[in-house]
């Protein structure tokens, strides 16, 4: 009887196991062209995030948003936001960005004023090295997508 019972717990955790590894290529960077994401540091002491969404690997899905979310303490404190959904102005009336026209759609969210000074080289070392930023594509019903953001630019 107990080996029964610790057949079925292995069983369930396999199963897991086997859900959680098959997510994971959901929440990969195809959907996120990370190579064309980046934080970019503006001549006005402002960051913008850039990115691309392939929306190919979103198959029959027609609507999503797009959600940026600052994990870094110092990062969030100076920006002043956690996170950031795309169109936010949009997303509050119900509105999603369309799947259906391109292959791949550039989204350039606005800039974004510093409350805080930080140096060219902290920002850097806390996108590209510490997973400070993170990009999420999803729905009311799911998450198509997430990743890191690992690029940073600078026009200074």
């Amino acid at each position: 009887m107990l080996r029964k019972k610790y057949q079925i717990c292995l069983g369930l955790l396999l199963g897991l196991a086997m859900i959680m590894s098959g997510c994971g290529t959901l929440f990969s960077n195809e959907l996120i062209a990370n190579r064309y994401a980046d934080a970019l540091l503006t001549k006005n002491n402002e960051i913008q995030f850039r990115f691309r969404i392939n929306n190919e690997n979103l198959d029959s899905r027609d609507l999503y948003k797009v959600k940026v979310t600052i994990h870094d303490e110092r990062l969030a404190s100076a920006i002043g936001k956690r996170e950031i959904v795309y169109g936010e102005e949009q997303v509050l009336n119900g509105e999603y960005l369309d799947v259906k026209g391109t292959k791949e759609k550039i989204i350039f969210m606005d800039p974004i004023p510093l409350l805080e000074d930080l140096h060219i080289h902290e920002i850097e070392k806390m996108i590209e090295q510490k997973n400070a930023v993170s990009i999420e594509v999803f729905n009311n019903k799911e998450v198509f997508g997430r990743a890191y953001l690992t690029n940073f630019s600078s026009e200074l």
